[in-house]
């Protein structure tokens, strides 16, 4: 598993982190702070924003270890497409919620940000994404909320771009 630089951002929690890891990189982005929220459509609306634009997280977890997919909330990983961008094993699978909570334990479980120089992990931005100026994504905890371009996004993370969702991108 691939490793990055995010030794400032060890001792610090959720969006805390996520903040300072993104200051550090000159990132243009806004933290909305709202009440705790546990499903996409809801942490939409408390940001006050569309739920299409609202992007979700997924770890994959291979035989060597993590992956992370970005991908629009309202759509499914496809775990195929997945494995042909990350070289993946046909073990490749979903991680399981304690999983995520034991290995990354900066972060709230279905809140981690999608940045892989936080997670120490290779990463996917779904070309779905690249539609919106700006979408929302989990900030590390379920009471903020990242407002940022998907441009952004690659530039901070680097990330693969690719289709990693169930059907094709022309169908939605």
């Amino acid at each position: 598993m691939m490793h990055y630089d995010n030794e400032p951002e060890r001792a610090m929690h959720g969006a805390e982190a996520v903040a300072h890891f993104l200051d550090r990189k000159h990132a243009s982005y806004e933290l909305i702070e709202h009440h705790a929220t546990y499903a996409a459509q809801q942490e939409a609306s408390a940001a006050g924003s569309a739920a299409p634009r609202m992007a979700k997280t997924v770890v994959l977890h291979d035989t060597d270890g993590y992956r992370i997919a970005i991908i629009p909330a309202s759509e499914r990983v496809d775990l195929d497409k997945a494995r042909k961008v990350f070289g993946a094993s046909a073990d490749m699978r979903l991680a399981t919620e304690r999983e995520i909570a034991q290995d990354f334990p900066a972060f709230d479980p279905g809140a981690l940000p999608p940045f892989r120089g936080l997670l120490g992990t290779p990463e996917v931005l779904d070309t779905r994404l690249l539609h919106y100026h700006r979408i929302l994504c989990s900030a590390g905890d379920h009471r903020h909320t990242l407002k940022i371009s998907p441009e952004e996004i690659q530039r901070v993370g680097e990330p693969a771009v690719a289709d990693v969702c169930v059907g094709s991108p022309a169908e939605h």
